[in-house]
């Protein structure tokens, strides 16, 4: 790792006069007058000069080359602070700490102050940044689309242990690392009506001609890879109105009216994934989506005619890759263009189409394979509903011309539901206007052929493929664990920074290594005593930095089984409260993550872990050998923090439900040990890190899907078996965390016991079982941190860079 001594002092003095002069001129401030935001300002401003040079300069070797392009559409960007991950990967981080120093400011705090991008909720927002990064490191030229939100999604407080949604205003004071384009604009319609029109040549031709248009305003950050090796872009869309004022109206008195278009307009790109519980919600949801994608679109085809002069070219010189079904509407959105705007015939269009275009499944949950309204469709964008309609035609009769008349089939390959009422299938959609179309692991990529898209993957069994998901591990192992990472490179060399994939596989012997381990047991104590810092001040309770500090960090979804390992906290509550002869293993259960803001069962999970938290933390009996945290407002920073003081990785969702996960590769990079079931990227984290080094329990995907054929979802049995379980419960339902109103969760436990959808009961007395073998492990510390350094040592494959290499070479053919 560098070190103070070690940096060249000439550009500690550039790199402090850069600050000095960026504080005087563009932040308007004197050095003994300004506050600290004002420093964070400066610092950020001079960084990303740094980037510009660079960023024009991959700009021009872009159109110098004539490299082909990626556009990756994604809905959400979970960029996260961006100050560290800059200076960092410009070789700038003790250059920067240091000259600060030198003006009496302190990086660690100013880096506090940077606000996290609210442009993601989860998993599927991290991956999209983690790949953009990923692709500047490895030279693959990028463009990111996707919504600049004015507030993104909500900032969680919990009040009285419930969730409640508030603003984040994470645009408060600007944003340093972004260039607003105001000059790069377009139109988006919505809408209106369709004629028909007669065109030079006799060509009968469709006009869309919308009643509302909205302008697309692009604002673009640099996005810089290792090393600085190239600096691609991020380009977000913000939505505002045609006109800002209706002047007439505002005269005439009305002058709340004189604005509504504007509010209207603006809504698209204010929050994140807006509840879509009502008719409206879903409206707007809808809007976002064609929003951003047709700015995108509209975009990337004048850049390509302006390089190269023709469409006809466009699958050789651009890959456009969907980040799971939102952007879907880019198939109809891209016909739309190339047949209405450019004037190409629909073969033309639809070769093009197709040869351009990939999607990437994240999920096989049916309320995430998005199908709207045919109704909504048709009113909101009628020609785009055309175009569908035409597509589902010419689909159909090209397989009855190939002799299938299978009506079964026929049905399940539609692009319109009729079921359950008319719906516009997207995932079917993506599916057929798409050349390339993979899942993110191996075991949920094979789930997509036998499930969701399983009619078909009969009639196209060659489109769908794996790529199985990756982290950069600039973020999740350099940043957010220094400490770990300068004991790696004082251990197999400074290549390990440059080339983790294969380096890593160096520290495999040092398992076995007693001095190794302790410090590798070491760093991890001090990165819980950060830990137990924050969740002091910020929720005033003491932990144990000597304790197992078991995480569950991410989305609050039933799927995902918080409740699982709640009932575990409670059995085992029990457990010690009636068997204090036991040597129990001193726990934090630490809980963390967002529910969406209409998901009310999740919410009660929520307040149900608050409750339970509350009454052990206040119990005497307890002894100190079990604590529970819920820390709010999750998010990239509070990651950084959690994921490098875990020792046991929660990953227990219901096994054939996550496609593939990406936390549980954050936490066995940094060396926790995973409990989970045998699903997503789960199943090959256990082949690279062995079935030895992890804690693998509960029902299989086949088991899982068994029970549900056969309608096997009473959880009576199994509780009934189950006295640990039972007694869980019965506390539960009976109110003992909830003695203000007893029944507050009855309905959650009778539920369960009636429909146990998933098979959180049926996996009880395995989880619970194998907690214990967590405890054993535990308890030899030589086998556990064997195990650590191993997990540590085994996840090079799990990288970005692995990833992206995959999507370049076998979908985008970018990289030779």
């Amino acid at each position: 790792m560098s070190t103070e001594s070690l940096v060249p002092a000439e550009k500690v003095a550039a790199f402090r006069a850069a600050v000095l002069a960026k504080l005087t001129y563009a932040v308007g401030k004197d050095p003994e007058h300004a506050f600290d935001h004002d420093w964070f300002e400066a610092i950020a401003l001079a960084a990303r000069d740094h980037l510009v040079d660079q960023w024009m300069d991959h700009t021009r070797q872009i159109y110098r080359e004539g490299q082909k392009r990626v556009y990756y559409l994604s809905l959400e960007f979970l960029i996260g602070r961006l100050l560290i991950d800059n200076l960092s990967n410009l070789g700038l981080l003790e250059v920067a700490r240091t000259a600060l120093a030198e003006l009496g400011v302190d990086l660690e705090h100013i880096r506090t102050l940077e606000p996290d991008a609210a442009l993601g909720n989860g998993g599927l927002g991290r991956l999209a940044a983690c790949y953009l990064e990923s692709m500047s490191t490895l030279g693959v030229a990028a463009h990111g689309y996707g919504i600049r939100y004015e507030h993104g999604l909500f900032r969680q407080q919990i009040v009285d242990g419930w969730q409640q949604e508030q603003t984040e205003n994470w645009l408060e004071f600007g944003n340093p690392w972004e260039f607003e384009r105001p000059e790069v604009n377009y139109p988006v319609g919505f809408c209106g009506a369709v004629t028909t029109q007669v065109d030079g040549q006799g060509v009968v031709r469709q006009a869309w001609e919308p009643g509302e248009t909205v302008r697309a305003i692009a604002y673009d950050t640099p996005i810089v890879g290792w090393r600085g090796a190239s600096v691609n872009t991020l380009r977000l869309w913000r939505a505002r109105a045609e006109e800002n004022l209706h002047l007439e109206r505002f005269q005439a008195g009305d002058h709340i009216g004189a604005v509504s278009e504007v509010a209207r307009a603006e809504s698209i790109s204010r929050v994140l994934y807006p509840a879509d519980s009502s008719a409206a919600g879903q409206e707007l949801r809808l809007r976002q989506e064609y929003f951003f994608v047709s700015a995108s679109l509209q975009d990337l085809l004048r850049r390509h005619l302006a390089q190269h002069g023709s469409l006809l070219t466009l699958p050789e010189q651009a890959a456009i890759q969907l980040n799971d079904t939102h952007p879907a509407i880019a198939v109809a959105e891209l016909m739309r263009l190339l047949l209405d705007e450019h004037g190409l015939s629909w073969e033309q269009a639809w070769t093009l189409t197709t040869g351009t275009l990939a999607y990437t499944n994240h999920t096989l949950l049916p309320e995430a394979l998005e199908t709207w309204a045919v109704a909504l469709m048709e009113r909101l964008l009628p020609r785009h509903m055309q175009i569908i309609y035409l597509i589902n035609a010419r689909h159909i009769d090209d397989l009855r011309g190939q002799g299938i008349h299978d009506f079964g089939l026929l049905r399940a390959v539609s692009l319109i539901e009729e079921e359950h009422g008319r719906r516009v299938r997207m995932g079917n959609l993506a599916f057929l206007g798409c050349h390339s179309v993979n899942g993110v692991s191996a075991l949920h990529t094979q789930l997509m052929r036998n499930t969701v898209f399983a009619e078909l993957h009969r009639l196209y069994p060659k489109r769908i493929n794996n790529k199985t998901n990756g982290i950069t591990f600039r973020r999740w192992l350099y940043q957010a664990n220094p400490r770990l990472t300068e004991l790696l490179v004082d251990t197999v060399g400074a290549a390990l920074l440059d080339a983790p994939q294969t380096c890593l596989r160096d520290i495999e012997p040092y398992a076995d290594k007693a001095a190794f381990c302790r410090r590798f047991a070491a760093q991890r104590r001090l990165n819980k005593e950060a830990l137990v810092a924050l969740v002091r001040e910020r929720l005033g309770i003491a932990l144990d930095p000597d304790a197992l500090f078991d995480v569950q960090v991410k989305r609050i979804h039933e799927y995902k089984r918080q409740l699982l390992n709640l009932l575990h906290t409670v059995a085992l509550y029990q457990a010690i409260r009636t068997d204090p002869s036991t040597d129990w293993v001193p726990r934090v259960k630490i809980f963390a993550g967002k529910a969406a803001a209409n998901y009310l069962q999740a919410k009660l999970i929520i307040k149900l872990t608050n409750d339970i938290a509350r009454t052990v933390n206040a119990d005497p009996t307890v002894r100190g050998l079990l604590k529970v945290v819920f820390i709010p407002n999750y998010n990239v920073t509070l990651a950084e923090s959690i994921i490098p003081a875990a020792d046991l990785s929660e990953q227990i969702s219901t096994a054939g439900l996550e496609a593939s996960g990406t936390s549980n590769m954050k936490f066995a990079l940094n060396g926790a040990l995973t409990i989970g079931t045998l699903d997503g990227a789960n199943v090959e984290m256990r082949e690279w890190i062995g079935d030895e080094n992890m804690f693998i329990f509960g029902l299989t995907v086949r088991q899982v899907e068994a029970r549900q054929r056969a309608g096997d979802l009473n959880a009576e049995a199994a509780i009934a078996a189950s006295p640990r379980l039972s007694e869980a419960l019965l506390a539960i339902r009976s109110g003992v965390f909830s003695p203000d109103e007893p029944a507050r969760y009855a309905g959650l436990v009778d539920g369960l016991s009636g429909h146990d959808r998933y098979m959180v009961c049926a996996d009880f007395d395995a989880y619970w079982n194998r907690q214990r073998q967590v405890d054993a492990h535990w308890r030899t510390p030589k086998q556990w941190w064997r195990s650590a350094v191993l997990n540590t040592a085994r996840m090079g494959w799990f990288s970005a860079d692995r990833a992206i290499g995959e999507y370049a070479s076998d979908i985008w053919r970018v990289l030779d």
